[in-house]
């Protein structure tokens, strides 16, 4: 049986970009490494792999939250031409919950990252879907 979630890994081409959207809701920087080598090709299944791999903590947050930014250096990382079709099979998006969605969502929208929808009242929550790094989906949910 799993405990919790753990983490989510991203890959882009924008560290700055990403740890600016995360540091918005509230992740700041843990580590931040290099990895390399024939153990890390193994296990990611990457031949001749090296990445930056920054991890963003979830600030005040329990149990601990975290995403992992993965900025490829060697192999070229591949484009995901349907990363936004939430119709497509496999990954969909990740959620956070938020105390208070339009104060967030105000945030994220001064700070230049835009909502793909109006807010949804949904099952006794407020959802809203936001354009994360390099495309990927990320939800916002308050519940009431």
């Amino acid at each position: 049986m799993i405990q919790r979630f753990d983490h989510m890994s991203i890959v882009v081409k924008n560290v700055a970009e990403a740890k600016r959207f995360f540091g918005l809701l509230g992740f700041k920087e843990a580590v931040s490494v290099v990895i390399s080598g024939e153990t890390f090709a193994k296990y990611m299944g990457v031949p001749g792999i090296e990445a930056e791999h920054v991890t963003l903590v979830a600030e005040g947050v329990a149990p601990r939250t975290e995403i992992q930014l993965l900025h490829y250096l060697k192999p070229e990382a591949k484009e995901d031409h349907q990363i936004r079709d939430l119709s497509k099979i496999g990954f969909n998006h990740v959620c956070f919950a938020v105390e208070d969605l339009e104060a967030v969502l105000a945030k994220m929208t001064a700070n230049g990252f835009s909502a793909r929808n109006d807010v949804l009242d949904y099952h006794r929550r407020k959802l809203v879907f936001l354009d994360g790094p390099e495309g990927v989906t990320v939800e916002l949910s308050q519940w009431y």
